[in-house]
């Protein structure tokens, strides 16, 4: 395998939070700061919100196309191991046409191998959801986990985007997901929720695998599977291309606090195993993206959770839909080194919301955690998570227990000032802070060091 010329750049942009830390702003700001001309999507799928605002007031919330995409000529790969909704997209395209991107589809390039999400994923993983009742995982109710888990189970059930383009073999694969993820419930069962017998009814449906396919068909057109050798020739052209992460570490699979966990690995190794499964070889600046505050939508631990913080505007997360309620944190520096240890090869910190000084929202720095014996009330002091072996649930599961148990160890001083901040983040890291933004658009982010197609 020959090392690609160094006459293309790649960064990527990884979130070092729960989600929500600015992803869809940064993408876009730096593919313009860069001139670049690709974004990868390199995990996740259609659960992603990237949230972009433009400064003519268009705002849209991205899901499966790049969050540069209102940039012209800027093209989207959705490289294996992304989860493809493709009904989705054709709905994101059309949402974006009315919004003035016109040629989304010519400038969407869709790896083959990815697998594909399905009404039947979607269905399952909802009830799945919903059965786990006050234990609910987190799910975003789209399919993404479904799809992961099946397959993990039953390679022979994936189903690829590649497969798409042979409608007989496509529908005896969706049979069989209908009929394996059916066998899961009790599809005559009454439930509270008002949608049960929506998505019971999608996996005793027979015929929804025809009228899916149906609908499938004009995306195939707009959008064909790619073969690896168009993806890598696309990647190594001259400029720069950007690697636009899912969730963000918190949520990593592998890294997050089980069973609050995305299906995706979300860091850099992410990253760079999708260059080599396109048979690049080439270095990839990572660049971690948070917010000045931590945020959680929906189930999980957020040791510095407070109601406090709720005067923090949030005009593009709500407290309904399936992932629930929207939770503001302090800034923690406890998770945030457990974030970084987490990756490697970090070359810089990207902070967004930084307008909550401007605010005067009082702010504290939660530098440890607190740790009590129930029953002896002898206490310990954590700086650090515990690391525990690669790809270890129990483990995880164990982490979990620990951020429910824990409680915030605040310095004595609340933070002032976004220099503060940064100066916090900083010493935490060891990372120089290189770009910081006041407000949602590309114009309200501030580079602090530079940035140009020659390093990014």
């Amino acid at each position: 395998m020959a090392a690609t010329p160094h006459r293309t750049v790649y960064a990527s942009l990884i979130g070092l939070g729960f989600g929500d830390c600015g992803k869809g702003l940064f993408t876009d700001a730096l593919c313009r700061r860069l001139g670049a001309h690709t974004v990868v999507r390199y995990n996740g799928g259609a659960q992603a919100g990237h949230n972009v605002v433009l400064p003519d007031g268009r705002h849209h919330t991205f899901s499966q196309f790049g969050a540069a995409s209102f940039n012209p000529g800027v093209a989207t790969v959705l490289a294996a191991p992304v989860v493809v909704h493709p009904t989705a997209l054709a709905v994101e395209a059309r949402v974006l046409g009315a919004k003035g991107v016109a040629d989304a589809w010519p400038r969407l390039f869709i790896d083959g191998r990815c697998r594909v999400t399905t009404p039947y994923h979607q269905a399952a993983g909802r009830l799945r959801e919903w059965q786990r009742g006050a234990k609910a995982h987190g799910s975003c109710g789209v399919g993404v986990g479904e799809t992961v888990r099946l397959g993990l189970q039953h390679p022979a059930l994936v189903l690829r985007y590649a497969d798409l383009r042979h409608p007989a073999r496509a529908r005896e694969c969706l049979q069989a997901i209908r009929e394996r993820l059916a066998a899961d419930f009790d599809l005559g069962q009454a439930n509270a929720q008002p949608a049960w017998a929506e998505e019971t009814q999608a996996l005793a449906d027979e015929h929804l695998a025809d009228r899916w396919l149906a609908a499938v068909e004009p995306v195939l057109a707009q959008a064909p599977p790619q073969a690896s050798g168009a993806l890598a020739e696309r990647l190594g052209r001259p400029g720069a291309v950007l690697f636009e992460g899912a969730q963000g570490l918190l949520l990593d699979e592998w890294h997050g606090f089980h069973p609050h966990t995305t299906w995706s690995s979300t860091g850099p190794a992410a990253v760079e195993a999708v260059l080599a499964s396109l048979g690049v070889v080439a270095p990839v600046r990572h660049h971690g993206i948070l917010r000045s505050h931590l945020t959680r939508h929906g189930a999980g631990p957020l040791p510095s959770h407070d109601v406090a913080l709720d005067v923090i505007a949030e005009p593009h997360n709500t407290d309904d839909g399936w992932q629930g309620a929207f939770r503001r944190g302090h800034p923690d520096a406890v998770l945030l080194r457990h974030a970084i240890a987490a990756g490697h090869g970090w070359h810089s910190l990207f902070v967004s919301h930084l307008d909550v000084f401007e605010r005067g929202v009082p702010l504290r720095w939660c530098e440890a955690y607190e740790l009590r014996d129930p029953v002896h009330g002898a206490g310990r002091t954590l700086t650090a998570l515990p690391r525990g072996r690669p790809q270890d649930l129990a483990h995880q599961e164990a982490l979990t227990r620990l951020l429910r148990a824990a409680q915030p160890r605040y310095g004595d001083a609340p933070l002032a000032s976004t220099q503060a901040l940064i100066e916090r983040l900083q010493d935490t890291t060891g990372l120089r802070v290189a770009a910081t933004s006041h407000g949602p658009t590309a114009g309200d982010v501030n580079w602090r060091f530079a940035f140009s197609s020659h390093g990014a």
